[in-house]
């Protein structure tokens, strides 16, 4: 036990509240009793968050019968326990979870067993705010907190190696309207590639960006831009409902922090359809994928619709991979689809695997496929042959360029 009241805590439950929402009520029920213990649980949480950021961490995870009351980080992509951490009790770390969030916030994870949220909390002499992205969640009936830190430092969007023609594209100086995706798996990185297009934008051109998130990470301050955020569930109800009010906003781009449902898809192309910008992202790992989840989230009788809408809407797909390089650290790898008047007749005659061959083949318009980025990856020796297989899309391809190379 790592709290100095976690055995007052456990005698304050009765014998016959094993466990569940019963039990997870008495613990909040017993710490809103005693300030001291709020106070405690903070404390700890924050020793926990600087041990976090002094290991260059991505993420922390505690609670729940699946941690062995461990504390564990993911460190340059591999998740594994810290030794050298407290272990806590699943009563403690229900504590602790409960002690971060709002009565509102603790309402709708007894509701939707599961909550997204940010968290803001000095952790230096500096005094500076550190910004994380938290999600707790049940867990075999107890509760689990998994946190993320949001960078605060912005890459420019010259270091993240995007050809000219397709930054060109994402600016909107030069591209007023259309649709842009920025897709890839969780942990890939694609929150800090659409702030660096926001801040690009920000500093450039005299306009209204809304960005629309759950929940909101990077805080941006309004330059050349006037910026609003909207988090879903506090200032706004949902990701399609942003949306549809951000047209009575006003704004020259809108940031739809991600696109989860057939809603919410129809609400973007509609709105993108209409005149404007929008940036937004998928959990897909290429082009290809991202075009046929799209389409594939419609029933069979609106695909067709779907996707002349798609098709003359779509602008730019970026697919996005972290990769371990040889320095022990994480390496942007990516796909670029640049929409033309041939991919535009490609998805709209359903003929989607014909991307791959334009992408392969275009690179004097900036586009090229994820193994054609791994392969360049290998040749500056960032990377190995194995990770380049290990993280490629089509390995027969992959393999294929390798040998090319020895």
């Amino acid at each position: 036990m790592s709290l100095t009241f976690t055995q007052n805590l456990i005698d304050s439950i009765p014998d016959y509240v094993l466990k569940g929402m019963n039990r997870i009520e008495q613990i909040k029920k017993f710490v809103d009793s005693e300030p001291h213990c709020k106070k405690e649980t903070y404390l700890h949480l924050k020793k926990l968050l600087v041990r976090m950021i002094n290991l260059e961490a991505s993420d922390i995870d505690l609670g729940g019968p699946r941690a062995n009351r461990q504390v564990w980080f993911r460190v340059f992509g591999e998740k594994k326990p810290d030794s050298e951490m407290p272990s806590y009790t699943e009563e403690e770390v229900t504590a602790m979870a409960l002690c971060i969030l709002t009565e509102h916030q603790k309402e709708l994870l007894f509701q939707n067993k599961s909550i997204d949220f940010a968290l803001s909390m000095p952790l230096d002499a500096s005094k500076r705010e550190f910004r994380f992205r938290g999600n707790i969640y049940f867990e075999r009936d107890f509760l689990a907190i998994n946190l993320r830190i949001i960078k605060q430092e912005l890459f420019k969007i010259a270091e993240l190696e995007i050809p000219k023609l397709i930054v060109k594209r994402l600016d909107l100086e030069y591209e007023k309207s259309g649709l842009f995706l920025i897709t890839g798996i969780t942990g890939s990185g694609k929150s800090s590639t659409l702030d660096s297009i926001i801040d690009m934008n920000n500093a450039k051109n005299n306009a209204e960006i809304i960005i629309i998130g759950n929940p909101i990470e990077y805080i941006h301050q309004s330059k050349k831009c006037i910026i609003s955020h909207r988090e879903v569930g506090s200032d706004v109800l949902s990701f399609r409902h942003g949306t549809i009010e951000a047209l009575r906003q006003d704004p020259d781009i809108i940031i739809v922090g991600e696109m989860r449902d057939a809603p919410t898809i129809s609400t973007v192309l509609e709105v993108t359809d209409s005149g404007h910008k929008v940036f937004t992202t998928l959990h897909t790992s290429s082009a290809a994928d991202s075009i046929h989840r799209i389409i594939a989230e419609f029933p069979p009788d609106e695909q067709e619709r779907v996707r002349f809408r798609l098709a003359d809407v779509l602008r730019v797909v970026v697919s996005q991979k972290l990769v371990p390089n040889k320095r022990g650290k994480l390496t942007l790898a990516k796909e670029i689809l640049s929409v033309d008047s041939s991919i535009q007749a490609a998805i709209r005659n359903g003929n989607i695997t014909e991307i791959f061959q334009m992408l392969t083949e275009g690179k004097n318009k900036g586009m090229f496929t994820m193994q054609q980025d791994l392969y360049r990856l290998y040749r500056k020796g960032v990377i190995t042959a194995d990770t380049a297989l290990n993280y490629c899309n089509n390995k027969k391809v992959m393999l294929n360029l390798l040998r090319y190379s020895s």
